[in-house]
C-alpha cells in the first residue's frame, strides 16, 4: 500500500510538471499577452490548423512563428502532409466545376466582397504582417491595401474579359479569339510580401474563372491563415465551396510537390528591395547572411564606409551598410542577399553603367536618377536596362497595380498585375465559324 501511494504521488508530480510546462509554453506565446490580444480578431489562436480546403485541418509538422523584432514566439501552425496536399488538390479541382460555370461578372462580385472584407481588417492584418514578417507597420498596411486595390481592378475586369472578333479572309466566316480559365492555379509566395503577392494572383485568377491553391512562406504561416480565414468567410457567406481558395502551409516538400504538379499553373513571386527605413531582418539566418556578405565583400576588396554591425538589441536588427571599392564584377556584387547592403560602384561612362546594370543574372527592378532627357530614353531603350521594371527618378521599390510587375533573366519573365495580366490565368482558343454553304480553305488553297 505504501509503495502504491508513492507511485501515485510520483505520477501526479510528473503530470503537474507537464501541466506547468504546457502552461508556461502557452503563456510565453505573444498571442496570449494582453498587448497582442488583437491577433484573435483575425481568428488566430495558440495552435492553428494550416490546411484549408473547405474545412480546416492539418496533421503535419507543428511549426512556431517567431517575431523577428524580438525572436519571441507568436503562435503555432500545423502544416500539411503530402497526403493532405493531394486531398486539397482534389477538393479544389472539384470546386472549379462550380466556379467555372458562374458568369464572370458574378465572380467579380465575390471578389468585390473579398476586397471589402479586407478593408475592414486592414489595420489589424497590416499589424500581423509587421509582427510576423518584420516590415514597418505602414508597409504592412500597404500590402493589404494592394490586395484591396487589385480586387477593385479585378471587379472591373470581370465585365471586360474577352478577345477580339477578327476579320476572316474567307467569305461567310467569323474568326473569334476565345479566352477560358486554365482551371487550378497554384500560388507560392515568399516571406517578404506575405499578402500582396498572393492577393494580386488570387483576385485576378478568381475573376478569370480559376480556383486557387496557396502555399505561403513557412516563416509567415499566421498571415496565410489569417488571410485565408477572411476569404473563406466571404465564400461561405455566398454558399460557395471554400475550396475555391484553398491553402496548404508547408515547407520544401509541399513547395516541391506544387512546383512539379502538372495539374497546377504555378505562379511564384519574389522581390528584393534596399531601403533606409526598415524593420528587422526576417530571421536569425538572415542576420548570419548579412555578416557573411560583409565578410565576403571585405575579402574581395570592399571597404565598409557605413554600418556593418548587428545592433545590440533584441530581434534581428542590423545597421544599413554601404560598401565601396569593389569591382563591378565581384561575385558578392552579383549575389542577391536580401539584406540592407548597398554597393557603390564608380563608373566613367553611361554605357559602362548600363552594361554593369545588365551583367547580373537578376532582372527585376532598376532605376536611374538624371535630368538628361536623352539619357532617360536611352535608359528605357534597347541598349538600356534589361530589367522588367525600369524607373526614372524614383526608387526601385513600390510598384503600382496598373503596371505589369515582374522581371527578366533569372527573375522569371512572367508578369503579374497590369493591363493584360489576366491572360496568364486563361487559355486562348482561336475559333473559326463557317456560316456559309461552302468549304473554302485558308490561303486560297484548292484541291482539284
Amino acid at each position: 500500500m505504501f509503495l502504491r501511494l508513492i507511485m501515485t504521488h510520483q505520477q501526479d508530480y510528473v503530470y503537474l510538471l507537464k501541466t506547468m510546462k504546457l502552461s508556461t509554453s502557452m503563456s510565453s506565446l505573444l498571442i496570449n499577452q494582453p498587448k497582442y490580444v488583437w491577433l484573435k480578431e483575425l481568428g488566430l489562436s495558440e495552435d492553428n490548423p494550416g490546411v484549408y480546403n473547405g474545412s480546416w485541418g492539418g496533421s503535419g509538422e507543428v511549426i512556431t512563428s517567431y517575431c523577428p523584432a524580438n525572436n519571441e514566439p507568436i503562435a503555432r501552425v500545423t502544416q500539411a502532409t503530402l497526403a493532405e496536399y493531394e486531398e486539397t488538390v482534389q477538393k479544389t479541382k472539384e470546386a472549379w466545376k462550380l466556379w467555372a460555370d458562374i458568369p464572370a461578372p458574378k465572380r467579380g462580385e465575390i471578389v468585390r466582397q473579398i476586397g471589402d472584407a479586407l478593408r475592414k481588417k486592414i489595420k489589424v492584418l497590416g499589424s500581423l504582417v509587421s509582427l510576423e514578417m518584420g516590415k514597418i507597420y505602414v508597409e504592412g498596411v500597404g500590402e493589404v491595401q494592394e490586395y484591396v486595390d487589385v480586387c477593385d481592378y479585378a471587379v472591373g475586369l470581370s465585365r471586360m474579359i474577352g478577345g477580339p472578333i477578327l476579320p476572316s479572309e474567307r467569305p461567310g466566316h467569323a474568326l473569334i479569339e476565345q479566352w477560358n480559365p486554365v482551371g487550378l492555379v497554384g500560388i507560392i509566395t515568399a516571406f517578404n510580401f506575405p499578402v500582396a503577392v498572393y492577393g494580386w494572383n488570387n483576385a485576378i485568377a478568381l475573376t478569370c474563372g480559376n480556383v486557387c491553391l496557396w502555399k505561403g512562406a513557412p516563416t509567415t504561416p499566421l498571415t496565410s491563415v489569417a488571410v485565408t480565414k477572411i476569404v473563406a468567410e466571404v465564400l461561405e457567406q455566398n454558399n460557395l465551396p471554400g475550396a475555391i481558395c484553398s491553402m496548404t502551409c508547408g515547407g520544401a516538400d509541399i513547395g516541391t510537390a506544387m512546383a512539379k504538379d502538372e495539374r497546377l499553373l504555378e505562379l511564384g513571386g519574389n522581390n528584393a528591395i534596399i531601403v533606409t527605413l526598415y524593420g528587422p531582418l526576417h530571421t536569425k539566418q538572415a542576420v548570419e547572411q548579412y555578416l557573411a556578405a560583409i565578410e565576403q565583400a571585405k575579402q574581395q576588396g570592399g571597404t565598409v564606409v557605413c554600418g556593418g554591425k548587428v545592433m545590440d538589441r533584441p530581434g534581428n536588427y542590423v545597421e544599413p551598410t554601404i560598401i565601396t571599392g569593389l569591382p563591378h564584377d565581384a561575385s558578392i556584387v552579383h549575389t542577391e542577399t536580401f539584406v540592407p547592403i548597398l554597393y557603390v560602384l564608380k563608373f566613367k561612362t553611361e554605357e559602362e553603367a548600363f552594361a554593369w546594370n545588365n551583367e547580373v543574372k537578376q532582372g527585376l527592378s532598376s532605376s536611374i536618377f538624371t535630368k538628361d532627357l536623352g539619357r532617360v530614353f536611352r535608359w528605357l531603350g534597347p541598349k538600356g536596362s534589361d530589367c522588367g521594371i525600369v524607373n526614372v527618378n524614383i526608387p526601385t521599390s513600390g510598384a503600382e497595380i496598373g503596371g505589369a510587375f515582374g522581371g527578366e533573366k533569372h527573375t522569371g519573365g512572367g508578369r503579374e498585375s497590369g493591363s493584360d495580366s489576366w491572360k496568364q490565368y486563361m487559355r486562348r482558343s482561336t475559333c473559326t465559324i463557317n456560316y456559309s454553304k461552302d468549304l473554302p480553305l485558308a490561303q486560297g488553297i484548292k484541291f482539284e
